[in-house]
């Protein structure tokens, strides 16, 4: 596959740390999609990839249908797309030998069952793909109205070690969170597409700050590395932040994306950074599932309408 020769015009922030056992380069686009366009999304996306190899990064990661846009409503089903059947994700595959990816999109898992989706590509493989559990369907946002609900979070297994995906609104529930870690994630990577609302004394939307509040706190008790991106751009009178972010597993911010605009965000992690926090911090070595579970199916039980 011949990657498209004009690189994208946006705002590049480069961070490099020092790694000493396990260095791993991640990048974030925090784009902004064009409505329903497949074919000018897809172009992008191989844009943004061949940038993203030139400065050798290993895993690169887009927001919440970073291929459809968002607001699709009665256009949802002419985007969907079959993970292993459309040319665009035999693509990805090819160029993940080179390149782990992860791409949000409009999965068609059955006919006529549509699911707001995560793909994670790497070593010419679709390794696992996440369908979004929680669906906000309130004021401005009616997913439910569109989409099939997803039934799972999963940990799977990546060259660079144990990871989970979570899609926005999955990001704010604790549960979604903890089963990752329960799993046995030490890189969770959350896609989004949130809009920026209310004022904050944090020079952000206040939803802004919920987001890293959010990051911060599953970082620090999962001793684990999380990635959020957001898109940019407005659609139908919804205007989404950016403030794309990455914590490390002693829950500290390393890089952060502007708000609004654009922009390609390259940060190196030391994988070897979990192993020196978990010694301290005994959080997963203590965990007991086996707890959570037997109170979760007497709450269950005992649950009452």
């Amino acid at each position: 596959m011949k990657f498209q020769s004009r690189p994208p015009s946006l705002w590049i922030a480069y961070r490099k740390e020092i790694c000493y056992f396990f260095p791993m380069r991640i990048a974030l686009a925090q784009t902004a999609p064009v409505l329903g366009d497949l074919e000018n999304n897809y172009d992008r996306h191989l844009q943004y990839i061949e940038n993203a190899c030139r400065n050798k990064v290993d895993l690169l990661v887009f927001p919440e249908l970073s291929l459809t846009g968002y607001t699709l409503k009665d256009i949802t089903q002419e985007v969907a797309l079959h993970p292993h059947e459309h040319p665009y994700f035999q693509t990805f595959k090819e160029l993940s030998r080179d390149i782990a990816l992860v791409i949000g999109f409009v999965e068609e898992k059955q006919r006529g069952m549509l699911y707001n989706s995560a793909a994670y590509f790497s070593g010419g493989e679709l390794l696992h793909v996440h369908r979004k559990v929680f669906l906000p369907t309130y004021g401005m946002f009616e997913e439910g109205k569109f989409f099939a609900q997803g039934k799972n979070f999963r940990t799977f297994t990546t060259p660079f070690g144990p990871s989970g995906m979570m899609i926005c609104y999955d990001f704010l529930h604790l549960g979604a969170g903890y089963l990752l870690f329960a799993g046995g994630a030490e890189i969770i990577i959350a896609i989004s597409a949130a809009p920026g609302r209310g004022i904050s004394e944090h020079e952000a939307y206040a939803t802004t700050h919920m987001w890293e509040l959010m990051g911060e706190a599953l970082s620090r008790f999962s001793t684990s590395y999380v990635i959020y991106c957001n898109r940019v751009g407005i659609e139908d009178g919804k205007t989404f932040a950016g403030g794309s972010f990455m914590y490390d597993p002693a829950g500290q911010q390393v890089v952060r994306a502007p708000l609004l605009e654009e922009a390609f965000l390259i940060q190196d992690i030391d994988l070897e950074d979990l192993r020196a926090r978990r010694r301290h911090r005994t959080y997963k070595r203590d965990d007991k599932p086996e707890i959570v579970l037997t109170a979760l199916q007497r709450i269950i039980a005992n649950h009452e309408d």
